[in-house]
């Protein structure tokens, strides 16, 4: 897979029927970096954003097992990126160094493969910090 430094959407594979349901796929080469933590969010309250952050080296792969969820990104640029994930099929590759902001459906499950383990220090929280360095 062509890595791009922007945010991008990725058709997984999946095998199945509607006789007995369906099975999404993310391996190489839709995963371009070593999983090194998964992790999931659910029964968001309706209403709420999550994110406003950014990460300094953590990649990710997201996808929406369950429910919709829609990402906004910015660059320190201020170029903006929007998506909509709405099928399990679909998954959102995230490089490091984008702002992120995340509406939930109350019944999403969003699903992370992220290539670093959890270390706070990858965090960027401040959006001023974010967008100038300071």
């Amino acid at each position: 897979m062509e890595l791009k430094p922007e945010p991008f959407l990725i058709d997984l594979a999946s095998i199945g029927e509607p006789a007995l349901g369906y099975v999404s796929i993310a391996q190489s080469p839709d995963v371009p970096f070593a999983i090194k933590r998964v992790y999931w969010t659910y029964y968001t309250p309706n209403g709420i954003t999550r994110g406003h952050h950014a990460h300094k080296k953590l990649q990710q792969i997201i996808c929406a097992v369950s429910g919709s969820i829609k990402f906004h990104f910015e660059n320190k640029a201020g170029r903006k990126f929007d998506f909509l994930l709405d099928h399990p099929s679909k998954a959102l590759y995230v490089p490091a160094g984008f702002w992120r902001t995340i509406e939930l459906s109350h019944n999403a499950v969003l699903l992370c493969l992220a290539s670093e383990e959890f270390t706070e220090s990858d965090y960027i929280r401040d959006y001023d910090v974010f967008k100038n360095g300071k």
